[in-house]
C-alpha cells in the first residue's frame, strides 16, 4: 500500500523556521519525484516544491525562494522541507505528493497524496 506521511507542522512565531517531512512507504522511493502543496483557508492549493527523483533537481515557487529547502533521503524514504524565515503568508496544511520520475507544475500529475500537516505562522 502507498502511503505518504506528513509531520513536523506546529506553530511558530514569523521569523521562525519548522522542518517538515514526508515518510513514504510501500512503492520504490527512488523512481518518484516527491513535491510539497500548501492550500491555506479559502484558497486554492499552490505547489511549493519539488524535488525529482534522478538528478535530485529541485524547483520552489516564487513566494518561497531563498527561504525554504527541499531535500530527500533515499535511504530513509523520506523527503524533507526546510521551512526558514517563516511569514505569517506561509500559514496553511501542507501536502506531500508523488508523481513518477520527474517534477511537474501540475496537481493531476501527482497519483498520491499524504493527509497534510498544518503550519501556523503567527505574527
Amino acid at each position: 500500500e502507498v502511503q505518504l506521511v506528513e509531520s513536523g507542522g506546529g506553530l511558530v512565531q514569523a521569523g521562525g523556521s519548522l522542518r517538515l517531512s514526508c515518510a513514504a512507504s510501500g512503492f520504490t522511493f527512488d523512481d518518484y519525484a516527491i513535491a510539497w502543496f500548501r492550500q491555506a483557508p479559502g484558497k486554492e492549493r499552490e505547489g511549493v516544491s519539488c524535488i525529482s527523483s534522478s538528478d535530485g533537481s529541485t524547483y520552489y515557487a516564487d513566494s518561497v525562494k531563498g527561504r525554504f529547502t527541499i531535500f530527500r533521503d533515499n535511504a530513509k524514504n523520506t523527503v524533507y522541507l526546510q521551512m526558514n524565515s517563516l511569514k505569517p503568508e506561509d500559514t496553511a496544511d501542507y501536502y506531500c505528493a508523488r508523481a513518477y520520475y520527474y517534477c511537474s507544475g501540475y496537481g493531476s500529475q501527482y497519483d498520491y497524496w499524504g493527509q497534510g500537516t498544518q503550519v501556523t505562522v503567527s505574527s
